[in-house]
C-alpha cells in the first residue's frame, strides 16, 4: 500500500521517493533493462516515464502497444529489479516530445480545442484512456504491482486553468480502475501557474533545477505544512535546439542542488537518461524556429548511448547518505564499434523519384498535412503556371515550417523563419512551367500556448504575382519504411536538388555506435529503414546515435535524404 499523509508511506512505513527519468520511448527495448539495472546501482528506488499518446495511437484508432511501444513489459522489468514505479499518462506530456504527446490527427479537426473541455477532444481521450488505461490498472501498488502513483496532465498550469479539465482527466481514470493516489506538478515561483495545475485528490509537486529551499517554500504555501514535498523534475541537465549552444550543468552544482532536495522531500531526476529523438518526434519548444535536436543526452548522469558520467557517480555519492545503495550485476556487454569510412553506392533527386513514391492528392487549393492524413515528415506541392506567366513574385499565406521552392527544377530560395510569410522577388526571372514547393514540419510545438496552429504545410494559399494560384497536386512525404523501401537509386540525379543517397557496408560484428553526417547540409538519415532522426549542418549535434539492436549481421543499407543539395561522397560510422 502507498499512501500520501504528512509524508509519503509504503506499507504503513515512511518512504522517500528516490526516482529518475528514464522514457521507454527514447532507447531500443533491447536496452531497457540495462538502462534500469544503471538506475538501481546509481540509489534510486523508483523509475518515473511519461506514456505519449502520439506513439501509442499515430493514427485515430489504431493502437500499438508491442514492440518498442510494450509499456507493460517495461513496467515488469522495472519490477523484476524491485523498481517502483512513476506513470505520466498522456494526453500532454511536453517532455520536448511532438505536439507535447498529442497525436497530430486532432488537429484535422478545424475547431479542435486542446487540453480543455472541448467535447471531441475529450471524447478522443477517453476513447485512448479506454485502451491504455486498463494495461495499466493490473500493475498498481495495491494489486500487487509497483506503480505508486499516476500523474494528471502536465504542467497543466503553464497553459490554461480549466479545473474542469483537470477532474474529468482524474475521474476518467478513476472510473477506469486507477486507485493509487494522483499527482500533479508545476512551477513553483509562480502562484498563478502553480495553482491553476492543481485539482482536488491530487497531491500537487515541483518541477525545477535550482534553489531547493525556496521551491519548497513557495509550494508550502500553496499546499500547506501538512503534505509531502517531492521535486518530480530536478533538471540536472537541458536539452538543446538546433543553431544553439549544447547545454551542460556541471556535477559539482548537480549534485549541490540535489542535497538540498533530499535534504527537504522527494526527488525524481529529469531526466537519468535522456535518450534519443528517433524518426521525426524531436519537438519545438514555443519561440523556437528551428526545432529540437534529435539527441535527448539532456547532461543526464547516463549518455544517449547509456554510458556512466561523472555525474552518475557525483549523484551516487550523494544518494548514499539517504539510502542503501543496492546492487545489481550488468547483465549486458553493450560493445562499441567503428565500422569506418563508407562510400555512396546510389544517388536519386526527389524530383526523378517523386512520382514513383508518392501518390498525389489533387486539390484546388492547398492542403495541410493534418488535411490528408500526414502526421510528419515533408509535403511537397506542385502547381503549373499559365503558358507564358513569368513568375515576379511568391508569397505564402499560413505556412508551416519551412519551404523550400524550385521552378522548372531550379531552386529559387527558402521561406523559414521570420520571412516565411514575406514576399519574395526572384532577381532571375523564370517563365511557365511548374512550381515544387518541398514543406518541411520540423516538429510540433510541444509547450506553450500555440499547440492548436501547429499544422503544418500550407493551410492558407500561395500567392504568385500577387494573385492567388490554384491547382495543386500534394504529394505526401512521410517517409516512413514503406515509402523509404519504394526508392529505385536508377531514375536519375541532379546536383542542388533534395535527394536520396545510399551506402551498404558489411558488418560481422555488432556494436553501438554513431553515424558522422559531415559534408551534407540538412535531411534525415535510416538504417535498414529505420530513421534515425534529423541531421542540420547547423549543430550542435554532428552525429546520430546508432544503436547495435538497428544493426544486423552481413549488409546494412543506409539511406539519407539531403534538402539543401549539400551532399559528400562518403559518411562515416
Amino acid at each position: 500500500m502507498f499512501e500520501i499523509k504528512d509524508e509519503f508511506y509504503l506499507d504503513k512505513k515512511p518512504f522517500k521517493i528516490i526516482s529518475g527519468s528514464f522514457h521507454y520511448f527514447r532507447t531500443v527495448p533491447e536496452y531497457w533493462q540495462d538502462r534500469l539495472e544503471k538506475l538501481v546501482n546509481m540509489g534510486c528506488n523508483t523509475v518515473e516515464t511519461y506514456i505519449p499518446w502520439n506513439f501509442h495511437e499515430a493514427n485515430k484508432g489504431e493502437f500499438c502497444f508491442d514492440g518498442d511501444r510494450d509499456i507493460e513489459r517495461f513496467i515488469r522489468l522495472a519490477k523484476e529489479l524491485g523498481l517502483y514505479m512513476i506513470i505520466r499518462p498522456s494526453p500532454y506530456i511536453c517532455a520536448e516530445w511532438e505536439f507535447g504527446g498529442l497525436p497530430a490527427w486532432l488537429l484535422r479537426d478545424r475547431n479542435m480545442r486542446l487540453r480543455c473541455s472541448y467535447e471531441p477532444y475529450l471524447k478522443a481521450v477517453k476513447d485512448y484512456y479506454s485502451v491504455l488505461i486498463p494495461k495499466l490498472v493490473p500493475y498498481q501498488i495495491d494489486r500487487g504491482g509497483n506503480i505508486i502513483l499516476i500523474q494528471i496532465e502536465n504542467e497543466y498550469g503553464y497553459y490554461g486553468n480549466d479545473t474542469a479539465y483537470l477532474e474529468f482527466l482524474r475521474d476518467t481514470m478513476r472510473e477506469m480502475g486507477i486507485t493509487v493516489p494522483f499527482v500533479t506538478s508545476d512551477g513553483p515561483w509562480s502562484e498563478q501557474v502553480f495553482k491553476s495545475g492543481m485539482v482536488g485528490e491530487a497531491l500537487p509537486t515541483g518541477n525545477f533545477g535550482s534553489a531547493a529551499e525556496w521551491q519548497f517554500g513557495q509550494m508550502k504555501q500553496f499546499i500547506g505544512e501538512d503534505k509531502p514535498l517531492m521535486c518530480m523534475e530536478f533538471w540536472n541537465g537541458w536539452f538543446d535546439a538546433w543553431g544553439e549552444e549544447h547545454h551542460t550543468t556541471p556535477s559539482e552544482k548537480a549534485s549541490a542542488e540535489l542535497e538540498e532536495i533530499l535534504k527537504r522531500g522527494s526527488v525524481n531526476f529529469y531526466m537519468f537518461e535522456g535518450g534519443t529523438n528517433f524518426g521525426f518526434m524531436s519537438g519545438r519548444n514555443g519561440g523556437s524556429k528551428t526545432g529540437d535536436v534529435t539527441s535527448y543526452d539532456y547532461d543526464a548522469p547516463l549518455t544517449e548511448d547509456g554510458q556512466i558520467t561523472a555525474k552518475y557517480e557525483a549523484f551516487k555519492n550523494v544518494l548514499a547518505k539517504y539510502t542503501d545503495i543496492k546492487t545489481v550485476p550488468l547483465s549486458m556487454d553493450i560493445k562499441r564499434k567503428s565500422y569506418g569510412t563508407i562510400s555512396c553506392t546510389g544517388r536519386a533527386d526527389l524530383f526523378s523519384v517523386l512520382e514513383k513514391i508518392s501518390e498525389p492528392v489533387r486539390s484546388v487549393y492547398p492542403l495541410t498535412m493534418e488535411d490528408i492524413g500526414q502526421n510528419y515528415g515533408y509535403i511537397l506541392y506542385r502547381t503549373k503556371l499559365k503558358d507564358g506567366e513569368t513568375v515576379n513574385g511568391i508569397r505564402f499565406e499560413n505556412a508551416a515550417d519551412r519551404i523550400e521552392c524550385y521552378h522548372n527544377g531550379e531552386y529559387v530560395y527558402t521561406a523559414f523563419g521570420e520571412n516565411i510569410h514575406e514576399k519574395f522577388e526572384p532577381t532571375e526571372k523564370r517563365t511557365g512551367g511548374v512550381i515544387d514547393l518541398l514543406c518541411e514540419n520540423i516538429g510540433r510545438e510541444n509547450f506553450g500556448t500555440g499547440l492548436e496552429s501547429q499544422r503544418k504545410g500550407i493551410s492558407g494559399g500561395v500567392a504568385i504575382n500577387d494573385h492567388r494560384q490554384f491547382g495543386f497536386e500534394i504529394f505526401p512525404l512521410p517517409l516512413d519504411e514503406e515509402q523509404i523501401g519504394k526508392i529505385s537509386f536508377d531514375e536519375g540525379y541532379s546536383e542542388g536538388r533534395p535527394a536520396f543517397y545510399r551506402f551498404e557496408f558489411e558488418a560481422d560484428e555488432l556494436g553501438d555506435t554513431f553515424l558522422e553526417t559531415e559534408g551534407f547540409g540538412k535531411g534525415c538519415a535510416f538504417i535498414n529503414g529505420f530513421n534515425l532522426g534529423r541531421f542540420w549542418d547547423i549543430g550542435p549535434q554532428k552525429q546520430l546515435y546508432l544503436p547495435a539492436p538497428l544493426l544486423k549481421k552481413g549488409k546494412n543499407t543506409v539511406i539519407i535524404f539531403e534538402t539543401e543539395g549539400q551532399a559528400a561522397g562518403h559518411i562515416k560510422i
